[in-house]
């Protein structure tokens, strides 16, 4: 039987290569120039460090511009909340975010059952897995779930006949 996977999967690579692209316009930039702003990954979690709230702002744009750059999708990104940080800065742990949480792989499922198409689908950890008899069911849930606004970037993968 026809199927494919739905997956949601950041390249920790990349994110890498964005991060050193960011910290090295810091260094080159005028607006920057004596500032301590900084991005630095530790494991799923990137912590940005800034000098005031509209260096803050600046680094969101950078953190966006680099990541497409590096075709990475900028909503595979959480912001959480700014905090206070030593000496008058400001510090915010932004999530990367890896595979489909629950909530989303339920409502993406529910989506597809809405649709009534003829594919039957499974949450298998923290990705899906859909089957279908003909290949151009397969087709339609890949554009039913491309055209839903969903908050992570997902792929279609090991698409089989």
């Amino acid at each position: 039987m026809p199927s494919f996977d739905i997956v949601s999967k950041t390249d920790l690579a990349e994110v890498d290569n964005a991060l050193a692209g960011i910290s090295r316009e810091v260094a080159q930039r005028y607006d920057f120039k004596g500032s301590k702003c900084s991005a630095e990954r530790k494991e799923m979690v990137i912590t940005v460090l800034a000098d005031d709230d509209l260096k803050l702002k600046t680094m969101h744009e950078l953190l966006a511009v680099h990541f497409t750059r590096r075709k990475v999708d900028p909503k595979a990104l959480d912001y959480q909340v700014v905090e206070k940080a030593s000496g008058n800065t400001v510090r915010q742990v932004v999530k990367v975010k890896d595979g489909i949480e629950a909530n989303l792989a339920k409502r993406l499922v529910k989506e597809i059952k809405d649709a009534k198409l003829k594919v039957q689908v499974a949450i298998q950890g923290d990705e899906l897995r859909v089957t279908g008899k003909k290949r151009d069911d397969l087709q339609e849930a890949i554009a039913l779930i491309k055209k839903l606004d969903v908050e992570q970037p997902l792929q279609f993968i090991n698409f089989r006949d």
